[in-house]
């Protein structure tokens, strides 16, 4: 819910005190001074609206081209069967959802789909597979043939494979991997309510690991879980004091799925998802943040706004891994009729 007793004089953002969690640092945060603080983000959401995208508005053109939006595809490479117990997810095995667990794909058919994802103007490709974490052998080692693969397209390859460790992610990162997807979901407070088969600071810890070994950071998390209006302020905080923040930044709302415990979950309100990312767009003025899962039920009208807000990315395709989202002849339109052109690649391809 929005927040009811809006403050429309909250003070600016100020320095704070220490780190909201013993992996985030206690270095100066991105607004010049050190991590934001609880009150800093609930003062930001508790703003009316229309300042909120007054403010979100100055960041993000002050920070990044006015009409560029980057176009993302996303790939289910190992489809279900996950033992996590991630209580939105249709890909646990716990649940009886209608996502039967299915082969990992083989490299030429993941680089058919990235070579068609650039011919529609993806720019990055993005390989998830259904695993707690990652375990060293014949299927990691194809993942890795995955990403020199999608590399040699020139395309950013990007994957989401759960938790990786130190050794790991500097094989990925020697395999040419530009980005790591690893959503921490909600807040420290409320992540044992969605997920109990592993900890918040696993998350961290995974996120920690990625960045050691020189990969950027993809990391984010979803509204409509029944979290509360701290838990989303919470979650934007934690990342937002990650030194550095993440590069990119996922907004999703929930696409409650049947099978799953948050299958009867009501929509969110669209703008939920648009105060969302406003203040994402302000803690993390130079991460691209990303218009999520979600984007299937929003209208045209509730899309622009979140690219008003300071979304300068979607993930583009039918397909979320599991879940439906726009089509790529929708999203083209779209951007055509509101003027807004993608992001051209900045990647040469390998010979």
């Amino acid at each position: 819910m929005l927040a009811s007793a809006p403050a429309p004089h909250a003070a600016p953002l100020a320095p704070a005190a220490q780190a909201p969690h013993a992996l985030a640092s206690s270095e100066p945060s991105v607004a010049g001074g050190a991590p934001f603080t609880r009150e800093q983000v609930r003062a930001l959401y508790a703003r009316p609206l229309l300042p909120l995208l007054d403010e979100a508005r100055r960041v993000h053109v002050a920070n990044h081209p006015d009409n560029e939006v980057q176009l993302c595809t996303l790939l289910s490479v190992k489809t279900g069967g996950c033992s996590e117990d991630c209580s939105y997810c249709p890909q646990s095995s716990k649940y009886d959802t209608n996502v039967e667990p299915e082969k990992m794909l083989d490299v030429e058919k993941v680089l058919a789909s990235a070579r068609r994802a650039k011919e529609l103007g993806s720019t990055r490709f993005c390989m998830g597979a259904a695993w707690r974490e990652v375990k060293d052998g014949p299927a990691f080692e194809r993942v890795l043939d995955m990403v020199r693969g999608v590399k040699g397209l020139g395309l950013e390859a990007c994957v989401t494979l759960g938790m990786v460790d130190a050794n790991q992610a500097a094989r990925l990162r020697e395999a040419g991997l530009d980005a790591y997807n690893h959503n921490i979901d909600t807040s420290a407070e409320n992540y044992r309510s969605i997920v109990r088969t592993r900890t918040f600071d696993d998350r961290l810890r995974t996120l920690a690991n990625v960045r050691e070994a020189g990969i950027t950071v993809c990391s984010g998390g979803i509204i409509g879980m029944g979290e509360s209006d701290e838990d989303r302020c919470e979650m934007l905080r934690t990342l937002a004091n990650l030194t550095p923040p993440p590069e990119s930044v996922p907004i999703n709302a929930l696409v409650p799925v049947e099978g799953t415990p948050l299958a009867g979950r009501p929509p969110i309100d669209p703008f939920e998802l648009v105060r969302m990312i406003a203040i994402a767009r302000i803690l993390m003025p130079k991460a691209r943040v990303r218009l999520s899962a979600g984007r299937e039920g929003l209208t045209r009208e509730a899309q622009l706004l979140c690219l008003l807000a300071g979304a300068n990315s979607i993930f583009f395709g039918e397909k979320l891994l599991t879940t439906p989202n726009s089509t790529e002849s929708d999203d083209l339109a779209l951007l055509r009729d509101v003027g807004l052109g993608t992001l051209a690649p900045a990647v040469t391809p390998q010979t």
